[in-house]
């Protein structure tokens, strides 16, 4: 079992339609779905036409495939300069987030909110595969990600580009809201263990936090990110 498979609806196709991505190295269908497939995107010589016990054998145990599996290179990693820093634009940083559900969510809301992108540190962020990919419904094809050796670095390039960082924090002394100002932002997440690191919290140039008047100190950092990234399109509403 190798861990470079995609499964699901949503992953599945939206690999298939990305242009950018490598031809397959196996595609497994049940019938009904072969045929979906075969109607939408024509014949694919990578296809295989199994039971649903063949499909499962091949991923990890519980993975819910709707009856597809997708074994395919991994997307290339978009360079930092290829971020448009433009009025309003928005990336995402992920500080050492790497539970793969909450990744994959976050790919989802960048993507419905138009982030111009995700930015990962190589060593601490799980693959655009698997359990993430289904989590992100898609979006794994749908907005740029670049995977950097070290954040503060990142940071220090994407501020000479242009962009302005704005990292959340629970103890800031301001809101998100006030920390925005509509400039090209990075927003910068922590995980939820313990939030931004201290180097990479001194390289942002605000800290915002979410307002939780109900009283719990934190949210999961899926939904932190969600929140962040509809105030971020009110600010360049």
């Amino acid at each position: 079992m190798s861990d470079d498979w995609l499964w699901g609806w949503h992953a599945v196709t939206a690999a298939l339609a990305n242009p950018a991505r490598e031809p397959a190295d196996r595609l497994l269908a049940t019938a009904d779905r072969a045929r979906e497939l075969t109607a939408r995107f024509g014949r694919n010589p990578a296809l295989e036409i199994v039971e649903t016990g063949v499909i499962s054998h091949n991923l990890p145990g519980g993975a819910v495939h709707q009856g597809l599996a997708l074994q395919i290179a991994m997307l290339d990693s978009v360079a930092l300069e290829e971020f448009d820093a433009k009025p309003g634009a928005v990336i995402l940083m992920l500080d050492q987030v790497t539970d793969p559900q909450n990744v994959g969510a976050i790919l989802r809301s960048a993507a419905a909110f138009g982030a111009s992108g995700v930015i990962l540190q190589d060593r601490h962020a799980p693959k655009l595969t698997g359990a993430l990919a289904k989590a992100a419904a898609g979006a794994v094809d749908q907005i740029p990600t670049s995977h950097v050796v070290n954040l503060s670095r990142a940071l220090e390039t994407l501020a000479d580009l242009g962009w302005r960082a704005v990292g959340l924090d629970g103890s800031a002394p301001q809101t998100l809201e006030q920390a925005l100002d509509g400039a090209p932002t990075v927003l910068v997440l922590g995980s939820e263990g313990d939030g931004l690191r201290r180097l990479v919290a001194e390289h942002c140039d605000a800290l915002g936090k979410i307002p939780m008047p109900g009283g719990f100190e934190s949210l999961n950092v899926s939904a932190a990110a969600a929140v962040a990234l509809y105030e971020a399109s009110r600010t360049r509403a």
